[in-house]
């Protein structure tokens, strides 16, 4: 997978989205560390609750399985399991900054 942010970049993040649905797959999220609650973490859902998880086994009702775009650099699902829906802060929409790579990140706006 091809890294969509680099380390310095300054993101929008909307968590309205996700007071009304549970994060999608392929969307980048903020989510709390489940092992460390007062530290934030850049992710990609890679399935949500029902989903199959390509190694088998399926991500629990509630829950999203995340995943880091460097995998071999990354602390993710993979590392401490699915995590609860609601550890999801909000949606990385867009990317402020540098201005060279300013723009929408995935599919835009959140609505």
């Amino acid at each position: 997978m091809v890294p969509t942010l680099r380390p310095g970049d300054r993101l929008l993040v909307d968590p309205a989205p996700y007071r009304r649905r549970a994060p999608a797959r392929g969307e980048i999220v903020v989510v709390r560390d489940p092992e460390r609650r007062d530290r934030l973490l850049v992710k990609r859902v890679a399935a949500a609750g029902g989903e199959p998880l390509a190694g088998g086994g399926t991500v629990p009702a509630g829950s999203v399985y995340v995943v880091g775009d460097a995998p071999q650099l990354s602390r993710d699902s993979r590392t401490f399991g699915p995590i609860d829906r609601r550890a999801a802060v909000g949606l990385v929409w867009f990317r402020y900054a540098p201005a060279d790579r300013r723009g929408p990140i995935g599919s835009g706006p959140p609505g």
